[in-house]
C-alpha cells in the first residue's frame, strides 16, 4: 500500500510538473504574440510566441492520463492561475481578491478532474 502511495505522488508531481512546462509554453507564446503585434516589438516576437505555442501542444500529450478532454479541461485551471502570475511578474498586474478567490476555485476544480479517484 505504502509503495502505490509513493508512485501515486510521483504521478501526481510529474503531472503538476508538466502543466507548469506547459503554462509556460502556452502563456509565455501567447504573451509574445502579443508583444510582437500590440506593442509592435516585432515578428520575431511573433515567431517565438507560435513556437512556443507549439511546444505547450507537445507537453500536453506527456500526461500520464489519455483523455484529451480531461488533460485540457484540467489544464484550464492552470492555465487561470498561471495567467494571473504571468502578468503580476511580467506586467506588473495586481489581482485584487476575486481573481485570487477565482484562481484559487480554477485550480481546485483542476484537482478534482485530473486527481479524484476513478476506481480504475
Amino acid at each position: 500500500m505504502e509503495a502505490d502511495s509513493k508512485v501515486l505522488g510521483m504521478v501526481i508531481a510529474r503531472s503538476v510538473a508538466l502543466f507548469a512546462l506547459a503554462a509556460l509554453f502556452e502563456i509565455g507564446g501567447a504573451w509574445l504574440v502579443w508583444q510582437g503585434i500590440r506593442e509592435h516589438k516585432g515578428w520575431i516576437w511573433v515567431g517565438g510566441g507560435a513556437i512556443a505555442l507549439g511546444l505547450y501542444g507537445v507537453v500536453a500529450t506527456w500526461q500520464h492520463d489519455d483523455n484529451f478532454g480531461r488533460i485540457l479541461a484540467a489544464y484550464g485551471g492552470i492555465f487561470v492561475a498561471g495567467s494571473i502570475a504571468w502578468g503580476m511578474v511580467a506586467d506588473g498586474y495586481r489581482p485584487d481578491r476575486w481573481d485570487v478567490i477565482g484562481a484559487l476555485v480554477c485550480l481546485a476544480g483542476m484537482a478534482v478532474i485530473m486527481y479524484a479517484p476513478r476506481g480504475h
